[in-house]
């Protein structure tokens, strides 16, 4: 090995030895040589919105948006992420860590069930990646990882649209457990995974739910003692997924993706409300390549359902049967290297069929068009137009919470990411 002269000198009057000098230098090659493979990168998300009108207690209830983001300038979220990519050996090893910083970390909901308060700040994801060379290999992820189903990503800047779909909204978002993916071919792959709960609390757990206090009252629900564990420690929730991709021979369909994916187990906090119970999602989903240059369709279908047995201690005896689907369609264009058009309508309803008392039904239109322009490099700039309805009643506007009074909402909006 070699040492350089500073080493030599002090090894020279005593100070160190040649043989921990040896040790230290190879720690270090070796701490460096890990660095070398490890990437840094993330982005700042901005935005400015305008809701029309006056009044804006209610706002449309999709997936980080809030009044607090209404008519005036916002950070959303800071992003950074450090990750060491699986290479294509055998018994490959990995890890990803994604961190947040900002109001959209709150609305994630990852502070684990330890957090004292959320501050701005949740781990998006952090896992280990493995493979097992089974057949063409199977990859696995172990940590907090996104969940597998949805059309579009939790991260805006990877959507065609700024704002979410209600689709999204109602899918889980991240899970802790683990998820293995295997890749039959190259137009075929699968996943399956076990979590503990179908809601992104890190390390939550099924038994730790309480059905109890404020949250099922509020639904006007009979709840359980306080302190109770409605399940056991063995309760987990299981995920599956399955995606397509059309081979060449297709034509001009070639490239185009079909997707389809469930997630089943306990949710700690359903749809915000704070209340926890068994839940349901399924997806479908694909995108569709079209003889039209630079032009891309797309088609989602999410289903959520909460359906408790009456018998059930968790509630009392009384039977929760909730469900709500939508249907989005997506249009992208890309006009220039530099120009693009997105488009988005969506189809949204929903019942609460028991406890009766609470019965609702009801329904939501949204219609979405961005238009992006990248003039500066590494930013993504993009304004969008976005109108959503509620078929029956008033849901939107008011200046005092639970008053809504307006059938349409109107947004306009700019928004600026700053990709590193």
């Amino acid at each position: 090995m070699k040492f350089n002269n500073w080493t030599i000198a002090l090894a020279a009057v005593g100070v160190v030895s040649l043989a921990s000098a040896a040790r230290a230098e190879e720690k270090a090659s070796t701490v460096m040589t890990a660095l070398s493979t490890t990437t840094l990168s993330g982005y700042v998300d901005t935005s400015a919105n305008w809701n029309f009108g006056t009044g804006n207690a209610n706002t449309a209830p999709y997936k980080f948006n809030g009044p607090g983001k209404s008519d005036g300038f916002n950070l959303n979220v800071v992003q950074v992420r450090i990750e060491r990519p699986m290479d294509e050996t055998e018994w490959a090893a990995g890890y990803r860590v994604d961190m947040w910083a900002g109001p959209d970390a709150n609305t994630l909901g990852t502070q684990s069930i330890l957090a004292t308060g959320k501050g701005d700040f949740g781990l998006r994801q952090a896992y280990v990646m493995l493979r097992t060379p089974v057949g063409n290999g199977i990859d696995w992820k172990m940590g907090v990882f996104d969940s597998i189903i949805g059309y579009e990503s939790i991260e805006s800047g990877n959507n065609p649209n700024y704002t979410r779909s209600y689709g999204h909204s109602i899918e889980p978002q991240t899970h802790t457990g683990l998820l293995g993916t295997y890749r039959f071919s190259d137009l075929l792959s699968a996943s399956a995974g076990v979590a503990n709960t179908v809601n992104s609390s890190i390390n939550s757990r099924a038994q730790l739910g309480s059905l109890g206090g404020g949250a099922l009252a509020a639904l006007g629900l009979p709840g359980t003692p306080a302190g109770s564990n409605p399940y056991p420690e063995s309760y987990k929730s299981y995920m599956g997924s399955i995606a397509a991709t059309a081979p060449d021979s297709m034509g001009f369909l070639k490239g185009s993706t079909l997707y389809a994916g469930a997630v089943n187990g306990y949710n700690a906090g359903v749809l915000g409300t704070g209340a926890g119970m068994p839940t349901f999602n399924a997806y479908m989903g694909a995108t569709i390549a079209t003889p039209a240059t630079g032009l891309r369709l797309g088609l989602a279908w999410d289903w959520f359902n909460v359906n408790t047995k009456p018998n059930s201690g968790a509630l009392g005896g009384t039977q929760v049967e909730a469900d709500i689907w939508t249907i989005a369609a997506y249009a992208s264009f890309q006009a220039t290297e530099k120009l693009s058009v997105h488009g988005r309508f969506e189809y949204a309803d929903g019942d609460v069929d028991r406890p009766s008392a609470i019965s609702t039904g009801n329904a939501l239109y949204a219609a979405t068009a961005t238009i992006q322009y990248d003039l500066w490099k590494n930013v993504l700039s993009r304004i969008e137009f976005r109108w959503d309805h509620v078929e029956h009643g008033n849901a939107f506007g008011g200046t005092v919470a639970g008053i809504p009074q307006a059938n349409n909402s109107f947004l306009l909006a700019a928004n600026l990411i700053y990709k590193f």
